[in-house]
């Protein structure tokens, strides 16, 4: 999973294969039998899904579970408030049912005898909030994105594999979908999928809409790819051609880095609107990605996501096919571990990174912009002082839903930046020790590759880790990471950038990366110089780092920005009351509103505007240059 921008981006070891797609072995289909899911998204543009089952049963007592710990969103997220309307039938009989007063996913009733199947009916009610995962808003007057754990049960405690859906799907008239999950049959608008396991069938969602694009990524290879899009508007579809020439490049680069793939065809299913939740979450052969209306039209808002579909793909190898054992679980009420999300997570983000600049997706420029961002951003997390890396992983599935406020002193979900950089160090440190010789991208290879084929679950623990790395360069690659990832300390990995060849430094040009995403996001970033980040809507006050110039006058998160030395308050008078402060003697003044009260704050600062960049240095080798260089040759 990537989030998009917003205001502040000991186990023993075990290698065992869980197939996905393998049929549930025969004595579980006695037991159990096919269920069947009948979805129809007629009232879609309501906000409502309407679905129905039928379950095979034996009589007297039935548990039934709605899924709770969702793949890749990393806690218990299943929008369980959005279930509405559910009737348990049994014949001519309707059941009544009680929820589990402790794990309230779970609802309970009595089958009468002799019924041996029971019915379902519910709804889900999708969101109308933008805020969240999945269970966000995720439907609007012309597309929605079904994610099929909001519109199911299944039986309580049975492994998801061994479970079997056949699903079918009704359309509103005249929309057009994509999905990975096998089509068995198509007519009058209505999806009929061909048998699955409850694994496949959540980790392959729907996307449909009036406005609706597929555009082929790998023509003539055994294995599809797709960019599918569904737009609020015809003109929000429409993709020039050198950007469907570097996603098409993508695809390339990210085979010639794994040397294998691990599905049968992959989507990017890509919703484009400013009414629904916008995030990327990682599918095993698609990928659910969401952003604004206008972004293939609007170079900000498509350079602000430009790590967007590189990450999710490289998900495929790293989190899908390759994933830490605590992920790796057997249902959906079964809590996760989220310790090794500096792996799942943070190897993504580099790596996604890497892709993205290898097939143009990011230009060099942008990638060194975005690079020093992160890098920056991370050495003003005054959180640094109390909290290491590896908690803001354990605490994930809190953290993800932490207010923005006060982020600096609390932390967020930091291991994916973080994690960036410590495996940039980790890459750099292996072209080092074996002279150029080998890379990360051997350790890729080895990790992740293996043999082509469909979906499989190859679990591992940081042994697995350790080991495969060692076996790429010989190094205490325990301590190496134990030192950045359990460890406190008051400043990010930077030995990718210095060993690369570079340095971070600051001055007042602009941040291009930064720019980009300050205008997608609608906020100013001044963590750098006045020490705080600014709604540009509402002028409050987001994030303020504890020991900024604002800090230290008396500035909190929550606080309203309503003037500028004596002015009313607009992006420019504050951007230029900056710029003034350079050279001059006199504290710049802001005028802030705290709830019902009014007052003035006087802030020492006299730097001028302060952006993060990356500085070559002279007569060091420009590693970093050559990890972003392109494998595939066809660039």
């Amino acid at each position: 999973m990537v989030r998009m921008p917003r205001p502040a981006v000991p186990l023993t070891a075990c290698l065992c294969l869980v197939p996905l797609l393998a049929a549930a072995p025969a004595t579980a289909q006695r037991e159990r039998g096919t269920i069947t899911l009948s979805v129809d998204l007629g009232d879609a543009p309501r906000k409502i899904f309407h679905a129905r089952m039928r379950i095979p049963v034996e009589p007297g007592p039935l548990s039934l579970s709605y899924p709770k710990w969702i793949p890749g969103e990393h806690g218990p997220t299943g929008p369980l408030t959005d279930l509405a309307g559910l009737r348990i039938t049994a014949g001519r009989d309707t059941l009544a049912w009680q929820r589990d007063p402790v794990d309230m996913y779970l609802v309970r009733c009595t089958v009468p005898s002799p019924e041996r199947t029971v019915e379902v009916a519910l709804d889900f009610l999708s969101a109308a909030t933008p805020e969240g995962f999945s269970s966000a808003a995720s439907a609007t007057e012309n597309l929605a994105l079904l994610s099929w754990n909001q519109v199911l049960l299944y039986p309580s405690g049975e492994p998801s594999d061994k479970l079997r859906y056949e699903a079918s799907l009704r359309l509103p008239s005249g929309w057009r979908f994509a999905t990975a999950l096998p089509l068995r049959s198509q007519s009058g608008g209505v999806l009929r999928f061909a048998p699955v396991s409850l694994t496949t069938l959540i980790d392959s969602p729907v996307l449909t809409g009036a406005y609706f694009r597929s555009v082929p990524l790998a023509p003539g290879e055994a294995a599809p790819a797709f960019l599918d899009m569904a737009c609020d508007s015809r003109e929000g579809l429409e993709m020039a051609a050198d950007q469907i020439a570097h996603y098409r490049q993508l695809i390339r680069e990210a085979h010639a880095l794994f040397g294998a793939h691990h599905y049968r065809q992959y989507h990017f299913l890509l919703s484009l609107s400013d009414h629904v939740a916008h995030f990327g979450l990682e599918h095993h052969e698609s990928s659910d990605d969401r952003t604004a209306e206008r972004m293939w039209i609007d170079d900000s808002i498509r350079i602000a996501n430009t790590n967007l579909m590189p990450h999710e793909l490289v998900h495929s190898w790293n989190g899908k096919y390759r994933r830490p054992a605590g992920l790796a679980t057997p249902n959906y009420q079964e809590p996760m571990r989220d310790d090794l999300l500096w792996v799942y997570e943070g190897l993504t983000q580099y790596l996604g990174f890497v892709l993205g600049a290898r097939s143009g997706v990011r230009t060099p420029r942008q990638a060194q912009e975005a690079l020093a961002l992160a890098a920056a951003h991370l050495d003003h997390r005054a959180g640094r002082a109390w909290r290491p890396l590896v908690d803001t992983a354990v605490e994930a599935q809190l953290l993800y839903a932490a207010a923005p406020q006060w982020q600096s002193w609390r932390r967020g979900v930091d291991f994916y930046d973080e994690g960036l950089l410590m495996w940039l160090e980790a890459d750099v440190t292996i072209r080092r020790l074996t002279q150029g010789a080998r890379s990360l991208d051997d350790f890729c290879r080895r990790f992740h590759g293996g043999k082509s084929g469909p979906p499989e679950v190859v679990p591992y623990t940081l042994d697995d880790v350790v080991r495969e790395m060692n076996e790429v360069a010989p190094n205490d690659w325990r301590r190496f990471f134990s030192a950045r990832v359990d460890s406190i300390t008051p400043h990010p990995p930077m030995g990718g950038i210095q060993g690369g060849g570079w340095r971070l430094v600051y001055s007042d040009a602009p941040n291009g990366m930064l720019g980009a995403l300050e205008t997608e996001g609608k906020y100013v970033d001044l963590l750098y110089s006045l020490g705080f980040r600014l709604g540009t809507e509402q002028g409050d006050l987001q994030d303020v780092n504890p020991g900024s110039p604002a800090a230290r006058a008396g500035v909190a998160p929550g606080m309203k920005l309503v003037a500028v030395n004596g002015r009313k308050w607009t992006k420019d008078v504050l951007l230029d009351a900056i710029r003034a402060t350079q050279g001059s003697k006199e504290p710049l003044e802001l005028l802030l509103e705290n709830g019902d009260f009014l007052k003035t704050f006087r802030l020492d600062y006299h730097g001028g505007p302060r952006f993060p960049h990356l500085e070559r240095v002279a007569g060091k080798p420009d590693v970093v240059s050559q990890v972003l260089k392109s494998l595939s040759g066809s660039r």
